[in-house]
């Protein structure tokens, strides 16, 4: 189904709700984006530990979204997507160094975001809207990739993972940006306690979000916040006051902190009389990283393997979207959806045209949010490693072209992204092709994605016949932007950020010899 097609399917239905919105004032958006956070980590989708209570009475305050999909299963690409509107394989977050491999942004990559990519917050500003980032960005780290440059008006949060300690000879550890000037690096000025696992920094995510809204709130001034905490990425943190809370170690302790922080933020909301005009939009960057468990990771409920799969657990996110007085309390819609519509969802509950030069795969969700009995028909999710499409689903089906968890080296080194859960034929540890004969699963009756249909019984041809015209046009139709995460070099790490000179942190340089990045899996 073409692009054209989807945008059609969903104008007969939008026009109604983008004409009402135009005549009102535009909201506030804050989209809340966790690290590594899983499906089944909310009391609300099932998750026992209780660790939730301000999620989950958000969920039953708004919309639940249980058929919500990220845009690949790794960090870098699924962010650039959100804040694109595009795949990663359209805007360029994806390598070809290798067939169907992840890739993202460590410190020695080259790339980042093409300056071709119309960024969020770069459209909302012509509605007048101020933007910030607080949080990871990922997008790369180099100078000309950072937020400032890409639309957002202000930062709080680092350019990479917070992986360390690093002795800053060999690798830099990775610098805290206030705006455009780091303050500080993480384990030296900003601590994480690898052994404990104590840090203040969701509480310091916390200040910098609060702080941003209550200034905009008393200017009057419509806002974009995109609160990015990362707590529940390994190495996983929680400050003081809730280590040692929860029934799931540290990992459950930083999803407790991150839910009081999400409880402050919309408690604050209410307190400035704002909640009515502000919409708000709670989701996961991929599914939780089943290599870190069961220490330092999530889980994904009922859903095959995590992060780094395309599988079930590795794409589908909890989602929630919550606007008092806009979207009914206590809803739950199992439409189709991803997080590269909340680009296009956000322009149009600002009351702007999406850019018309470029394909968009985002899709307007306003007629599903607002009115619950709205869906958008038909509407597939691509499941994409590197630019290799490995899946779609359609409706309740999902049709593998391609299987594949990692190297059958990695996994004896004990490199596991599906622990427990091995599927014979369907979790392989080769790159094994299905594109004649795909294995298709009722995602219904089989949400683990266990018992693929019978290649011989009619519903598998009567799915299949759905399915293949759909591929067959995505791929005809799609233009592959330049991939940006082949090249590597260590002279381009953060040795020497802006803002070091003031603060005597800037490290040597070592000379410039660029290769080929190597993505294991």
């Amino acid at each position: 189904m073409s692009g054209t097609v989807l945008a059609f399917l969903c104008a007969l239905t939008c026009v109604s709700w983008s004409e009402k919105l135009v005549d009102a004032s535009p909201p506030n958006i804050i989209i809340m984006l966790m690290d590594d956070m899983g499906w089944g980590d909310l009391g609300v989708l099932g998750q026992p530990s209780k660790e939730t209570p301000n999620l989950d009475a958000m969920a039953a305050q708004g919309m639940l979204l249980p058929n919500f999909y990220t845009a690949n299963p790794l960090c870098s690409p699924s962010r650039a997507a959100l804040l694109t509107g595009r795949l990663p394989v359209r805007n360029g977050f994806y390598t070809t160094n290798g067939h169907a491999r992840n890739a993202y942004t460590p410190q020695e990559i080259v790339g980042g975001i093409s300056r071709d990519e119309i960024l969020l917050p770069q459209m909302l500003k012509k509605k007048g809207y101020i933007s910030k980032i607080v949080g990871k960005w990922h997008l790369g780290h180099r100078a000309q990739y950072l937020p400032l440059k890409k639309g957002f008006d202000e930062w709080f949060g680092a350019p990479n993972c917070h992986f360390g300690p690093y002795n800053n000879s060999g690798r830099p550890n990775i610098p805290v940006y206030n705006n455009s000037e780091m303050v500080g690096r993480y384990y030296e000025e900003f601590k994480i306690d690898r052994k404990t696992g104590e840090s203040n920094l969701t509480q310091i995510y916390l200040q910098e979000g609060l702080d941003f809204i209550r200034r905009q709130s008393l200017a009057r001034q419509a806002f974009f916040l995109y609160w990015a905490a990362d707590a529940t990425h390994a190495p996983v943190y929680a400050s003081r006051r809730f280590l040692g809370k929860s029934r799931r170690g540290r990992y459950g302790d930083a999803v407790m902190e991150l839910d009081y922080s999400l409880g402050r933020i919309l408690s604050t909301l209410r307190s400035l009389a704002i909640e009515n005009s502000t919409f708000v939009f709670f989701t996961s960057d991929n599914g939780a990283a089943l290599t870190s468990a069961p220490n330092e990771s999530g889980s994904n409920g009922p859903f095959l393997c995590g992060k780094e799969t395309t599988y079930e657990g590795g794409m589908r996110e909890p989602a929630i979207a919550w606007w008092p007085g806009r979207i009914a309390a206590g809803t739950v819609n199992f439409q189709l959806s991803n997080v590269m519509d909340l680009y296009t969802t956000s322009l149009s509950l600002a009351g702007i045209s999406p850019p018309d030069d470029r394909a968009l795969d985002g899709l307007d969700l306003t007629p599903v949010l607002l009115n619950s009995s709205q869906a958008l028909q038909n509407r597939p999710i691509f499941y994409y490693r590197g630019n290799q499409l490995m899946a779609l689903r359609l409706g309740q089906y999902k049709a593998h072209y391609w299987t594949w968890t990692n190297s059958l080296d990695e996994f004896k080194k004990g490199v596991n992204f599906c622990p427990g859960q091995e599927v014979p034929g369907v979790t392989t540890h080769e790159q094994k092709e299905h594109t004649m004969q795909p294995l298709i699963f009722h995602l219904g009756r089989d949400p683990g994605e266990k018992f693929p249909l019978s290649v011989l019984s009619e519903e598998y041809q009567d799915a299949l016949r759905r399915i293949s015209p759909v591929v067959e046009q995505h791929k005809k139709t799609l233009v592959a932007g330049i991939p940006q995460l082949n090249m590597c070099d260590l002279a381009v790490m953060n040795w020497a950020p802006a803002g070091c000179e003031k603060l005597g942190k800037c490290l040597d340089v070592p000379e410039s010899s660029p290769w080929k990045c190597e993505w294991p899996h």
